[in-house]
């Protein structure tokens, strides 16, 4: 809460956008519309125009000669593509951050992998998930990259939404425990092993387009 009052206008607009296009409620394709948004928040149009921006570096917006800012579309290439980079970077993160994470920082991302086997739905899930990634790799203190694992999270969490939100079931998350073990043992590079491993898991729920169909584009697990 304390970080959301402390946030300037455009970072809350894209936030909020960025909310709304992860979990579906604007679908892909979708017009964002510049006067629309500026009435929303009582802003000008440029705070608006930065929002954009934030929103077209994260992959959620594109901006199209002569046809405005559209909510990103994304196909079984971009979910690989966003699979292949997590792993790379997330794992580059790990190793850094390993020999600087306490066991009161392990004893927290286990806590968020239970309330992800306990969340009610895909949105808690997805939560929680996101919560122990960044939990395990913060020490790495590399805000640059930090925050490119960030954008590529929101990315990961358009394709979850999409293909779960309709057919949710709770699950055990095998592969989070296995890297706190490892990380709890100092096996740092098994844990990163591992965490490479869990994020270019690609599962079989089809996503829904643009069009409003389903097609054989695959969510990542985590």
């Amino acid at each position: 809460m304390a970080a959301e009052k402390s946030e300037t206008l455009p970072v809350r607009i894209s936030r909020v956008l960025a909310e709304r296009i992860i979990s579906g409620q604007i679908e892909p394709g979708a017009r964002l519309r510049q006067d629309h948004v500026a009435a929303e928040f009582g802003a000008s149009h440029v705070p608006v125009r930065e929002a954009f921006q934030r929103l077209e570096a994260q992959g959620l917006a594109v901006s199209e000669p002569r046809r405005g800012v559209r909510v990103a579309a994304f196909d079984l290439r971009e979910v690989r593509e966003v699979a292949e980079m997590r792993a790379a970077l997330e794992v580059l993160a790990l190793r850094h951050a390993g020999p600087h994470l306490t066991r009161a920082m392990l004893d927290e991302a286990e806590e968020a992998t239970r309330a992800g086997d306990n969340s009610p739905d895909v949105r808690a899930w997805e939560e929680a998930n996101r919560r122990f990634h960044r939990l395990i790799v913060t020490p790495c203190a590399m805000p640059r990259l930090l925050a490119a694992i960030d954008d590529l999270h929101a990315a990961s969490a358009r394709f979850l939404f999409s293909a779960w939100r309709s057919d949710w079931e709770a699950r055990t998350d095998h592969d989070h425990r296995a890297i706190l073990a490892a990380l709890r043992a100092g096996q740092v590079e098994e844990a990163a092993a591992i965490l490479a491993r869990h994020v270019q898991w690609i599962g079989s729920k089809p996503v829904r387009t643009a069009a409003g169909g389903t097609r054989d584009v695959f969510a990542i697990q985590g």
